[in-house]
């Protein structure tokens, strides 16, 4: 009855714009009213959105909503704007900002202003409301986002909450819930590389794994075990207390690695103290005043990646790395340069800008040294636009020699660049015009990365249609190009789960057709479409490249099998890896392979590197950030984490995030409830209340969230202070709920 009540109200408009013959095109805009009142009334708010789109009056739906259907409604619109173009996407979240504060669901306001990048929308949130745990939620959803904001006076009612607030958005409280879910589900116990090789499993081919054993597989071990123990405080090389050692840590391991690899194993330990800079700082402190320079650079970057995600206004890490820094070693430099970038990621931080900018502007600072001055820049001011910062990038892309130009590790200076207009779409144009001004190769490189990264999440069909041009043109041999424009197919189209399932069949046809530098980037491609999500068919493809007879196609295929495993303890993956390994005949491949096998054990499963969170609603910039130029890097692999840049592999960090629930009162302490955790449900368009998740388990909290996940309280005793259960979770009592 209602679908016949629409249908012939559709035909009575269509009608009566016909009839008026002065201006056919002119809509009766009360009609419309009317009919727009009339879905709202029976829970048909979706065709009334669609009707509202298609006369261009979406803002009539302010009007009309009312506090029974506007849930629905901003939920379909927030689906819609995905496939709007600018600026109408944003004028339709701005009109879901408004409905949200007009009938108070402020946690859900605020995360659309985060989706706005709108930090007066933010402000707005935290002015509309007087309720103290309320603003504590919001400081959770702003710390998992990776916003660095200050709380002003007019955001908190006194200076102690200011300075409670202040403490959760500098996410000082994620170690210790960490740490808590850890010791609930009992796997605080250090566990060893050997522990996640598991070679008695495998049958031995002629000894292939006993003669890799070498420097580089030290260095493997290294980083296996930074990333399965990251945040946990604790490992079997690092830390292991030694009788001539009163701090806990041992320094046999550091010396049993070799040169610049000593660096990698002194950075390690920041990884296992990750998130804890209070206690971690100290333990640096040996290292620093090491005779080896390899050493002290390490320790340099295991300083940023103890710091990485958590602020303080003494900057300790700004401090340390600075002192240090008034050297005339590169690799030292360079230590202490890639530990500012991670340490500072997001935070657009001045003080750190003023100490790169003079690096970068110096024209006796090393080639390489630029390199990573550039790329800490990019990770520090990721999506600001900085002109100035930009300009300074720029010149160092043209004031280059020949020799410099053929140098691989110049293409991580267009990613820098890229990184300042992430996801910022048409306020990279300026500078994309300015790019195609360089010289050769560098310049296709250039133009293609800036585009892809600046329409990254926005699942742009116009670009992802320039993309694949560039990927269809026969290249000479050596063109670089094709390889950004397959990651950044990738990027635009990793936004909604219709646009991933397309990319991947696309990916499909690019290995039967594609040449060579298409056929490297796609495994890479795969990895960055389903980040620790692993999909069987993604699976299978990636296990079928692994043992391609291109050395750069298997590992590349190799590594992004460990990303789509990323802390899921994924067994079929697990299982692969453990057959790859046994059958490597290359130290380089046996490195890719135990570097996936850390990966898919990160955090022994409690970590994952998913930049989406919010039910897939916020992509965090800082951590695509460090996932982007990863990839990129990987796509030189020789001549970057498989030489003497393997540090770059420790970016990761910042994409690095706990897939957990953790459920706390109001005084935030732990408290632990009743939970339904399952796939979850996609409800935009259905009308009343349907279950948003299924295939569920009642666990009690706290609780791992896997990929595609969502949880829901099982209980009616406590209230939740917002509708997405993920990260911390504040409860408040039920006023209306009364035990028997």
């Amino acid at each position: 009855m209602q679908t016949l009540c629409s249908g012939l109200l559709f035909v009575t408009i269509i009608f009566v714009v016909l009839q008026k013959k002065d201006n056919p095109f002119e809509v009766p805009i009360r009609l419309v009213q009317k009919i727009v009142a009339f879905h709202m009334k029976h829970n048909a708010e979706h065709e009334a959105v669609d009707l509202l789109m298609e006369v261009d009056d979406l803002e009539e739906l302010h009007v009309q909503v009312v506090s029974t259907n506007y849930k629905r409604a901003c939920l379909y619109i927030t689906s819609c704007s995905k496939y709007l173009l600018t600026p109408d996407d944003l004028s339709a979240l701005c009109l879901v900002h408004n409905m949200y504060m007009k009938f108070g669901e402020l946690e859900s306001a605020l995360r659309i202003g985060l989706l706005l990048d709108d930090s007066k929308c933010v402000k707005k949130v935290f002015a509309a409301t007087g309720d103290f745990p309320l603003k504590q939620q919001f400081a959770y959803i702003i710390a998992r986002y990776g916003l660095s904001m200050e709380i002003h006076a007019e955001m908190a009612a006194d200076e102690n909450e200011k300075d409670a607030l202040q403490e959760i958005v500098y996410n000082r409280k994620l170690s210790e819930g960490y740490l808590a879910l850890a010791r609930d589900i009992c796997v605080m116990e250090p566990k060893s590389p050997e522990d996640i090789y598991k070679e008695h499993l495998i049958h031995r081919r002629g000894g292939i794994i006993s003669s890799l054993v070498s420097a580089k597989q030290n260095l493997a071990a290294t980083f296996v075990n930074a990333f399965v123990n990251a945040g946990f405080g604790q490992d079997e090389l690092m830390t292991v207390p030694s009788a001539s050692s009163g701090d806990g840590c041992s320094g046999i391991w550091l010396f049993m690695n070799e040169g610049h690899m000593r660096s990698s194993a002194a950075a390690s330990l920041g990884m296992i103290l990750l998130w804890d800079p209070d206690s971690g700082l100290t333990k640096f402190e040996k290292y620093l005043h090491s005779n080896n320079t390899d050493i002290i650079a390490g320790a340099l970057l295991g300083i940023g990646i103890v710091s990485c995600g958590v602020r303080n206004n003494s900057d300790p890490a700004l401090v340390r790395i600075s002192e240090h820094m008034k050297t005339d070693n590169s690799f030292q430099r360079l230590g202490g340069i890639l530990g500012l970038g991670i340490a500072y990621a997001g935070s657009q931080n001045n003080k750190v800008r003023a100490c790169l900018s003079f690096i970068l502007s110096d024209h006796r600072t090393p080639f390489e040294l630029l390199v990573f001055c550039a790329i800490s820049l990019g990770l520090v001011f990721v999506g600001s636009c900085n002109e100035e910062i930009a300009e300074s990038i720029i010149f160092v892309l043209m004031d280059r020699t020949k020799a410099q130009l053929a140098n691989p590790i110049i293409r991580l200076l267009p990613v820098a660049l890229g990184l300042l207009y992430l996801g910022k779409q048409e306020a990279v144009d300026a500078t994309v015009e300015v790019s195609k001004t360089f010289d050769g190769k560098i310049k296709k490189y250039c133009v293609v990365t800036l585009m892809s990264l600046a329409y990254a999440g926005t699942g742009n069909v116009d670009k992802v249609q320039k993309l694949l041009r560039i990927c269809s043109k026969r290249h000479k041999k050596g063109g670089t190009r094709q390889g950004p424009a397959v990651i950044g197919i990738a990027l635009v189209t990793m936004a909604e789960e219709l646009g991933v399932e397309m990319a991947v069949r696309l990916f499909e046809r690019l290995l039967q057709y594609g040449d060579h530098n298409i056929r490297r980037a796609v495994p890479l491609a795969l990895g960055m479409l389903c980040i620790s999500n692993p999909k069987a068919n993604v699976i299978d493809t990636l296990s079928r490249l692994s043992n391609d007879e291109n050395s750069e196609v298997s590992m590349a295929s190799i590594i992004s099998l460990g990303l789509i495993g990323a802390g899921t303890n994924n067994a079929r993956i697990a299982k692969l890896l453990r057959g790859l390994s046994s059958h490597c005949k290359s130290d380089n491949s046996l490195f890719c392979v135990r570097i996936a096998q850390g990966f898919v054990h990160l955090g022994k499963g409690l970590l994952t590197l998913d930049p989406y969170h919010s039910n897939r609603q916020l992509l965090s910039p800082v951590a695509l950030a460090g996932l982007v130029t990863v990839l990129h890097a990987c796509l030189n692999m020789n001549s970057t984490i498989l030489g003497e840049y393997h540090c770059l592999l420790y970016i990761l960090v910042l994409a690095m995030q706990p897939r957990m629930l953790l459920t706390v009162n109001e005084d935030l302490k732990p408290l632990s409830v009743p939970v339904r955790a399952g796939q979850a449900v996609d409800v935009v368009g259905q009308a009343g209340r349907p279950r948003t998740v299924t295939g569920f388990q009642t666990h009690l909290t706290p609780v791992l969230l896997g990929a595609g996940e969502r949880a829901e309280l099982a209980t009616e005793k406590y209230l939740p202070l917002t509708p997405v259960l993920e990260g911390f979770v504040i409860l408040r009592k039920n006023p209306e709920c009364h035990e028997d």
